[in-house]
């Protein structure tokens, strides 16, 4: 079924979206997102538990095979098609305009919770001031958050006012950069947080490395363990982490890529953000396990028994390196700070994935559409979350959101991508319009071969942990994981469908124009390419046999 063209009147009308300057504005917001809280307190310890040193390989391996091609993809139907990731899916293929919805559920979700997390970070970068969490940083994480735990968990509206208040904090920043737009908000604040966030993390690395035992942390976190090479659970990991660090799969780059000029390289802009993410990463390696290394050291004992990830590492392993560093405070600055950075800089890229679609949808101003989106997800997001369910609600979400979310959806796309729609080749072409690194059978084979593959296992075995578990999930409730976790889940998919039924307005930004005031692309036809014409200036121009 064709995507129905726009009519003469609004075909003289053009989507008025925002857009990048310029490339850098693009790659430094791109590499915003992907930056994220999984850098500092997720990688460090899934290298450690995998390999060691050995994991870089399969990491590099995973980036290369998955994560990059999979940020080509989302690139090129983002780029091509003009659009937020209902609109651009929509004209991909009409029926696939649900992958699109389901990803902007998904960062609905996913927002709702980081918000969370960089409220405690805020609060802990306050606290590392006079240490204030004294000689026992876990009972004082208990105390801060009155977190319910394990079976406890229940729905409850107890506030927690240090929370609330850093809560409603953090999303009124969210509203204020959001509604300055694409190129003032979004691509600003990432050219200031980013790089101010690499100073302060190297500052921190460097403060770390001087610290007495940093050493034997750096020898646990890079000694090589090649007989984990073996195992096909550490290459799993080596692709999660790729996934989830990346900001695939989930319309974040789709959208981004819809705001760029029509002649800009995508590929070459891919491999900077993707190495860029990675290169961070080891540098959170190597300052996170030259503290570990030190706070081993300090209490006697080996580094197995303190590495941690997660919260655990950040509000509780963190704090009692900074009270037993000397310039304990400046650290403490340092790594809560960076958190607030890399957490703010994502979470703007994940509301912008929702704030897209509205747009689109409703044909909407940049300050209308941010206010309809962030007003009721700071209200919803800070009503739930500042209370004393909050960690054991952001625990199962964040379970669920990431692996019936991301990865669901990743397979998904990907599986109709490449095999049902059969658009490969169009978008293999529009990439290689611009793009000064070219692809071809590689990405084919990535994209349709080797990704769904890693995908698929990796839900059949986290679903079978799950199922086969002795008790459930982290010892919550199982209504409470039931409902917030499954039900949820599935309810994204079931939302995302309903949504994609629902007729776009008259006045939508489907049926205008681009931002440019160019017409938008047609359909893809399957398994055919794009026709080359040597007078076409952009990708955008080239049109397939079957046009």
């Amino acid at each position: 079924m064709s995507a129905p063209s726009p009519s003469a009147g609004a075909a003289t009308q053009s989507a008025d979206r925002g857009a990048f300057r310029g490339r850098t504005a693009f790659i430094f917001a791109a590499i915003g997102s992907a930056v994220g809280l999984g850098n500092i307190w997720r990688f460090p310890a899934v290298a450690y538990d995998n390999g060691g040193g050995a994991f870089i390989l399969p990491y590099l391996v995973a980036l290369l095979t998955a994560g990059i091609p999979l940020l080509f993809l989302d690139y090129a139907i983002g780029h091509r098609w003009r659009g937020s990731a209902p609109a651009a899916w929509r004209r991909f293929r009409r029926w696939t305009e649900f992958i699109g919805w389901w990803q902007v559920l998904i960062a609905l979700i996913i927002a709702l919770y980081y918000a969370l997390i960089l409220a405690w970070a805020t609060n802990y970068t306050i606290f590392s001031l006079d240490q204030r969490w004294g000689d026992d940083a876990a009972g004082f994480f208990g105390e801060y958050t009155q977190a319910l735990g394990g079976a406890e968990a229940t729905v409850s509206f107890d506030y927690v006012p240090a929370v609330l208040i850093s809560m409603m904090v953090m999303w009124l920043a969210v509203i204020i950069v959001m509604a300055l737009g694409v190129q003032k908000g979004i691509a600003a604040s990432s050219i200031i947080f980013i790089p101010l966030l690499v100073v302060m993390f190297v500052i921190l690395v460097v403060r770390s490395l001087f610290l007495p035992g940093a050493l034997d942390g750096l020898d646990a976190f890079f000694r090589p363990h090649w007989g984990a090479l073996l195992d096909p659970g550490v290459w799993i990991a080596a692709y999660g982490q790729i996934f989830f660090s990346l900001s695939v799969a989930f319309g974040i780059m789709l959208t981004y890529a819809s705001y760029l000029k029509k002649k800009t390289d995508l590929t070459g802009s891919g491999l900077v953000v993707g190495f860029a993410n990675s290169s961070f990463e080891i540098l959170c390696g190597i300052g996170v396990f030259s503290a570990l290394g030190f706070m081993a050291q300090a209490q006697g004992v080996q580094i197995d028994e303190v590495v941690a990830s997660g919260v655990g590492l950040a509000f509780i392993a963190f704090p009692t390196i900074i009270s037993e560093a000397p310039a304990g405070a400046l650290i403490g600055v340092l790594f809560f700070g960076s958190l607030v950075l890399a957490g703010f800089t994502s979470l703007i890229s994940i509301v912008e994935v929702v704030i897209a679609a509205v747009q689109d949808k409703f044909g909407l101003a940049r300050v209308p559409s941010t206010l309809l989106v962030c007003v009721p997800i700071a209200v919803v997001s800070t009503v739930l979350f500042s209370t004393t369910m909050g960690l054991p609600l952001l625990d199962v979400m964040d379970k669920w959101a990431n692996e019936y979310g991301i990865v669901a959806a990743a397979l998904v796309s990907s599986l109709i991508v490449a095999y049902v729609v059969r658009g490969m080749p169009t978008l293999r072409d529009h990439l290689n319009g611009r793009g000064s690194f070219p692809i071809g059978r590689w990405w084919y084979a990535c994209v349709a071969i080797i990704a769904p593959l890693v995908l698929g296992v990796s839900l059949i075995i986290s679903t079978w942990n799950l199922l086969t578990a002795d008790g459930t999930y982290e010892g919550y409730p199982a209504w409470f994981v039931l409902v917030f976790g499954w039900v949820m889940a599935i309810g994204l998919v079931v939302v995302a469908i309903g949504l994609s039924l629902i007729p776009w307005p008259a006045g939508s930004n489907l049926h205008k124009a681009d931002s440019d005031g160019d017409p938008i692309a047609p359909e893809v036809v399957s398994g055919q390419g794009l026709v080359a014409r040597p007078e076409a200036e952009t990708p955008h121009e080239l049109r397939s046999a079957g046009h």
